[in-house]
């Protein structure tokens, strides 16, 4: 298939504005492609390479060659173009890199140029996500939608379902199912604004757990082969030895695991997050005062690292030695995770019957620093990748997964570093960003540090007074309420805003919409 064919059908999504006819055209595409192009070209369609780390900075693509006066690229000499650069290493590597780019983006007419510079900078916005390309894979492959959205959870990659969509049809996409050593979306929760509300979702009796402030990691062990992936399902088994360990020490020798790792203080009380998230230098040695205790072998691992001690606590078993638990209800799958997994990696759970206890699980929860409690319906299967009613999430403030859209730079003390940060909620009708204010409030010395360095990297365009930045990097921010405002396009802006925590496990796509701060200014429960 032309690579011209592929950006014009790019360019004609992010320009309609239906459903339907965005779908039509990207099916129209996945036909148009070779067998062997369909990982790629899907890939592209979603705005994603198939390479995942090609090296090609934001620096890389302003100077870029005059584009071609005609197509002469085919999808599959795109890809091998970018296997050729993504190769690169060792000496002399970033001129070889720069002269593979200059190469492929000379032989790009302007618009393959533009969608090249789309994917290599991860900032296509035409429309066509996951969900969108789920419905366009079904319908070029005419198989059910609802197979091809239960092999993408399973499988968590779109370019290997399209492909078995394709090329063996509704048998091909039966085949996927939960494989040990391949991540799988993790179930989400709602949120709720109170406990109460929570247990109307739910139902009772029902499951409060203790929501930790770590980060979300799902663990596969196959024998002794052991392998630990993020929320976003990006592989991160060598940073984190101690839950190796742990898991290791367990005695199953089939396993998948959800849960979160945490970093905690000397007294067992979680450490910020952004403590947590960054394995920052200083060792501690939790104990059970105040918190929950650390398993052994977690402790023994940390040694051989010398730094904080990320600790996993787990909630969910969702394979278990063969059997895969995650259609079986909720009690059902903890009662083996209990059966399994030691107790000192347990996630702190009990049992409820109405609002009375699941307020109190929750005030100790917040007491012992963490960050609130799940509520979860005991009968609810493993529902991969999705957010529903099954879970709700409570925590004891409203908070806001924001994108950073610029930063002005401090004065006095905080002279020379940046730090007011302008936040923006997602449009999920444009994909563009809505700035609803801005906030210095929460920021440590190190996190503004951080930050400055951070902001540098994503600038786009450097005032004496404020920084833009491409808007990738997402923040929790906590506040009191949202009120009317006139000095914001939304028509709105948040109340006392501060920093909990950056959020690395989470894409600009994720950021919480507009919708989402709307619903809060209208007194609604936000999901």
């Amino acid at each position: 298939m032309r690579f011209l064919d592929l950006a014009a059908t790019s360019a004609a999504v992010g320009a309609t504005s239906g459903r339907r006819a965005k779908v039509e055209l990207l099916a129209a595409a996945l036909r148009a492609l070779d067998p062997a192009e369909v990982p790629a070209g899907s890939g592209y369609l979603a705005g994603e390479l198939r390479q995942r780390q090609t090296g090609v900075g934001y620096a890389s693509l302003r100077d870029l060659p005059a584009p071609a006066a005609e197509p002469t690229l085919t999808v599959a000499a795109v890809d091998a173009a970018i296997d050729e650069i993504a190769a690169v290493r060792g000496a002399g590597s970033q001129a070889r890199r720069r002269e593979l780019l200059g190469r492929l983006f000379a032989a790009a007419t302007a618009e393959e140029q533009r969608l090249l510079v789309g994917l290599f900078s991860g900032e296509l916005r035409q429309g066509a996500q996951a969900g969108l390309l789920a419905d366009a894979v079904a319908r070029a492959a005419e198989v059910p939608v609802a197979a091809v959205r239960r092999a993408l959870l399973l499988a968590g990659d779109l370019r290997a379902v399209a492909v078995a969509a394709l090329s063996g049809g509704a048998d091909a996409l039966a085949g996927f199912g939960l494989q040990v050593g391949r991540p799988l979306a993790p179930m989400l929760a709602q949120s709720a604004p109170s406990v109460d509300e929570a247990l109307a979702a739910t139902g009772t009796p029902a499951v409060v757990d203790v929501k930790l402030d770590g980060i979300r990691i799902q663990v596969h062990r196959s024998g002794d082969d052991i392998a630990v992936y993020t929320r976003s399902l990006d592989e991160i088994t060598a940073r984190l030895p101690e839950v190796v360990a742990a898991v290791r020490a367990l005695p199953a020798r089939e396993l998948v695991l959800d849960g979160e790792a945490i970093g905690l203080d000397e007294t067992g009380r979680p450490l910020p997050f952004q403590q947590t998230s960054s394995r920052a230098a200083r060792r501690t040695t939790p104990s059970t005062t105040g918190g929950t205790p650390v398993a052994p072998a977690v402790l023994a691992a940390a040694e051989t690292t010398g730094e904080t001690v990320l600790t996993p606590y787990f909630f969910d078993l969702l394979h278990l030695d063969g059997e895969d638990l995650i259609d079986l209800p909720g009690r059902e799958r903890w009662t083996a995770l209990a059966g399994a997994v030691d107790p000192t990696l347990l996630v702190g759970r009990m049992e409820v019957d109405g609002p009375e206890q699941a307020g109190a699980a929750f005030a100790a929860a917040v007491d012992a620093g963490q960050e609130g409690v799940v509520v979860k319906n005991p009968d609810a299967p493993y529902d991969a990748g999705r957010r529903g009613a099954a879970w709700v999430k409570v925590k004891p403030r409203h908070t806001l997964d924001l994108v950073v859209l610029a930063v002005e730079w401090g004065s006095g003390r905080r002279q020379g570093w940046l730090s007011n940060l302008h936040l923006g909620a997602r449009d999920p009708r444009t994909g563009e960003f809505v700035m609803l204010g801005k906030t210095f409030k929460g920021l440590t010395d190190d996190m503004l540090r951080w930050q400055t360095e951070r902001f540098l990297d994503l600038a786009v365009e450097r005032g004496d007074w404020v920084v833009r930045v491409r808007p990738e990097q997402v923040v929790e921010i906590a506040f009191d309420g949202v009120q009317s405002s006139s000095r914001y396009p939304g028509g709105m802006a948040l109340r006392f805003a501060r920093v909990v925590r950056y959020r690395d496990d989470k894409s600009a796509a994720e950021a919480d919409s507009i919708d989402a701060v709307g619903a809060i200014h209208a007194g609604r429960p936000t999901g």
